[in-house]
């Protein structure tokens, strides 16, 4: 994981797997991160668990800054709707804003 200051917000990139273990590391940036407008990169990710998906959302729920995901695939989307996060019009090529 990286973690890169970029034009007045924080950019986190990821790649590998996005596990549970991979996914309290994120929670844990974000939770530093704060009021900060953050954009979590997935791009690199090449193998999503579902567990860690439900963490991304539980993470997400709990800020008050703008947050957006690039790297989702429709499913994912799916599964963060499901569990309360309003992914609005999901334009998967430029990033999701979630909240």
């Amino acid at each position: 994981m990286t973690v890169e200051p970029e034009r007045g917000r924080t950019v986190i990139r990821l790649e590998g797997v996005f596990d549970i273990a991979a996914a309290r590391r994120l929670a844990a940036t974000l939770a530093d991160a704060g009021y900060v407008e953050v954009r979590i990169d997935l791009t690199r990710v090449r193998e999503f668990h579902d567990f860690g998906v439900a963490l991304l959302a539980r993470s997400i729920a709990g800020r008050r800054a703008p947050t957006a995901v690039l790297g989702l695939q429709e499913h994912h989307l799916r599964l963060l709707r499901y569990l309360g996060i309003e992914c609005g019009g999901a334009n998967l090529a430029a990033g999701v804003e979630l909240n």
